[in-house]
């Protein structure tokens, strides 16, 4: 597992890829995030899945909070995974990020 930054308990590979997907969804065009939001809600409603099965919890949709809000949603669920499931492996993660920076 490659160390995480202080303090935090997301690895690095995992932040450094975060933070390319988040400055990448900043520069998009409205309309062309608009398209990409499905996508990218999916991952992010994929994490949360993991991590309220981590919890022992069901379910719970995350609501569409829209394109402003998404990237923040996303980096909470990364961060909650890594709380709740600090063996996660990073690399499937970090891959998860990567494929929606390709699709932005």
């Amino acid at each position: 597992m490659t160390p995480s930054r202080a303090g935090s308990p997301t690895p690095q590979e995992v932040s450094d890829e975060l933070r390319r997907v988040v400055e990448r969804w900043h520069q998009l065009p409205l309309d062309h995030a608009l398209s990409r939001m499905p996508s990218v809600r999916a991952v992010v409603q994929s994490l949360a899945d993991c991590v309220a099965r981590a919890r022992g919890v069901a379910p719970q949709p995350v609501p569409d909070l829209g394109p402003a809000a998404v990237m923040d949603q996303l980096a909470v669920m990364v961060h909650d995974l890594f709380v709740t499931e600090p063996d996660a492996d990073p690399a499937v993660v970090a891959n998860a990020l990567a494929g929606i920076r390709r699709l932005l």
